[in-house]
């Protein structure tokens, strides 16, 4: 009982506009209150009316009341809250701007929850209650909130559109069948659901098997990533350690010569000093020698001089060569120039040696992109199966035979309006892009067809040469022509020769930028050439005209 006063509590004091517990209350002059905002909201949507009413009793006031906040009220409301009552989150099911209102609240409206495909009407929680409880009720469609609901009634009947014609591929209702679409072929609209059904499970199937054939292609182009990267990495690791070797052994030689050089200099100076320290003890001798000789000759007695004369010792033999040959400043001079003639023989195999080395990191692109096939059966191992994107094909193209064949009609073709169509030129792009290495083949009859590759940002709109494959810098195109062809790109045109073939093969390397056009009968034959870089995916493009011109995008096998 205690939990149902707290209940009847809470209604009382709850607006009836939003359902919440009363936010700053106002009462209006006939008795009922309402949050200060919610009821602010109401009146300013009867502004342009003039007339302003009571959401609960439609009393009316003129002029636009004065709200003034109802203290009492509120601070009644903040005691039940303090008593455990808790207003609900602020705008927890206001119907804002993108939200589908309830088409059955009034003032400020709450998010529906539930759309009737019946009643084409949606509900809130509260007002889809009778859709639950009364019988006749239960039995309308439920849905999800759906803004789209008036787009099931016919805008010239009035009525809901419960049929499809398939004629005409749109929906109708029962009046319609009357008079415009009297003899088309209709179903009802279930029945065209169905089969409709089935044919997209049937697309999803393909789709789903198409990401699991892409995400295999994601694994192994992961794998080739981390096996680029773990040989990259070995690479570095190896060269670091042979480059470090390398370096060692030069210093080390260095440090040979340095402790050669030091050891033979020791050895010199060595030899000289011993040789010096000889010619000074002759030097002192010989001074001694000249002292006694000069004492001698100053002796005055004559017999004395001659007494002595002969006591006097000869002299000895030098110990050292007559003559020293001195080379200043040229002692190591030769091993000098022995470790620059080395430096110089090992700086011309460093840069012959890099160049190589260069030269075999730059192939290593080359290594991971095969070259280009040289026979058909080659070609055919890369060969990707592309369907064409109606969305971009030219008014005056009809496709067919599973949107792989394009043929050029006077008669325009009813496409809806889209974006990515080519409004000027006689063209249509694929579907699928083209990357890593792939190969296809187009057979075309009469007039001049182009067969191209481009980015898919190329310009749609006009005649203009941003939009024609191969007059701008996002295309590259083949044209094809009773008795010659022409390569175009970037408007600069390039006359071929080749022999003449209904079948033109397209090979791309994405990663090498390379592209090739082969004229495809009993033996391939290149007709041209490209080597570039390209920078985003590719798309196969037709450019077809003339009177019942087609080209068809071959399944190779």
């Amino acid at each position: 009982m205690a939990q149902k006063g707290v209940q009847l509590d809470q209604e009382a004091f709850s607006c009836s506009i939003c359902l919440d517990l009363l936010k700053d209350p106002v009462t209006t002059a006939c008795g009922h209150s309402y949050c200060m905002n919610c009821i602010k909201f109401h009146f300013d949507e009867e502004d342009r009316k003039g007339i302003h009413s009571c959401p609960e009793c439609r009393k009316t006031f003129i002029p636009r009341p004065v709200l003034e906040k109802n203290i009492m009220l509120a601070n009644l409301v903040e005691q039940l809250k303090k008593t455990g009552l808790q207003a609900a989150p602020a705008d927890h099911c206001y119907a804002g701007p993108e939200d589908v209102a309830c088409d059955v609240c009034t003032g400020r409206k709450l998010k529906a929850i539930k759309s009737c495909l019946f009643c084409l009407a949606s509900y809130c929680e509260k007002h889809l209650q009778p859709h639950y409880d009364v019988a006749p009720l239960k039995k309308h469609k439920l849905g999800a909130p759906s803004k789209k609901l008036q787009e099931n009634i016919c805008s010239r009947h009035d009525e809901v559109m419960k049929i499809f014609c398939r004629t005409d591929q749109q929906s109708i209702c029962y009046l319609c069948t009357m008079d415009e679409h009297k003899g088309h072929e209709t179903v009802p609209a279930a029945a065209e659901r169905t089969e409709k059904q089935k044919q997209l499970e049937l697309r999803r199937l393909n789709i789903q098997q198409r990401i699991q054939e892409q995400e295999k292609d994601v694994k192994l182009l992961q794998q080739e990533v981390e096996a680029i990267n773990g040989s990259a990495d070995k690479a570095v690791e190896d060269s670091e350690k042979m480059f470090t070797e390398l370096i060692c052994l030069i210093q080390k030689r260095s440090s040979d010569v340095k402790q050669q050089v030091r050891s033979q200099q020791e050895t010199e100076v060595s030899r000289v000093k011993e040789l010096q320290e000889k010619l000074e003890q002759e030097i002192a001798e010989l001074k001694r020698k000249d002292g006694e000789l000069e004492q001698l000759s100053h002796t005055e007695d004559h017999n004395q001089f001659l007494h002595n004369y002969p006591s006097l010792s000869a002299l000895s033999e030098s110990t050292h060569s007559s003559s020293i040959n001195i080379r200043p400043l040229r002692y190591f001079e030769d091993v000098t120039a022995a470790v620059s003639e080395t430096r110089d023989i090992l700086q011309d195999i460093l840069r012959e040696e890099w160049t190589n080395i260069s030269l075999t990191v730059t192939a290593e692109d080359v290594l991971l992109s095969p070259p280009e096939p040289k026979t058909r059966a080659g070609f055919l191992k890369c060969s990707c199966e592309i369907t064409l994107d109606p969305n971009t094909a030219n008014t005056h193209l009809l496709l067919s035979e599973g949107n792989r064949k394009a043929k050029f009609m006077k008669q325009q073709q009813s496409y809806s309006d889209h974006p990515d169509r080519f409004t000027g030129w006689r063209q249509v792009l694929s579907r699928e892009s083209l990357t890593g290495r792939c190969y296809c083949e187009v057979e075309w009859r009469g007039g001049t067809v182009c067969v191209a590759v481009t980015y898919k940002n190329i310009s749609r709109a006009g005649r203009g040469n941003e939009c024609g494959f191969g007059y701008n810098d996002k295309s590259w195109a083949l044209y094809c022509y009773t008795n010659s062809y022409k390569f175009l790109h970037n408007n600069v045109n390039t006359d071929l020769s080749g022999p003449r073939s209904s079948r033109v093969g397209v090979y791309l390397d994405h990663r090498a930028g390379i592209l090739s056009f082969y004229s495809v009968s009993e033996t391939m034959t290149l007709l041209h050439r490209v080597q570039t870089t390209f920078t985003q995916p590719l798309y196969a493009g037709l450019y077809i005209w003339g009177n019942g011109a087609t080209a068809e995008l071959i399944k190779v096998k």
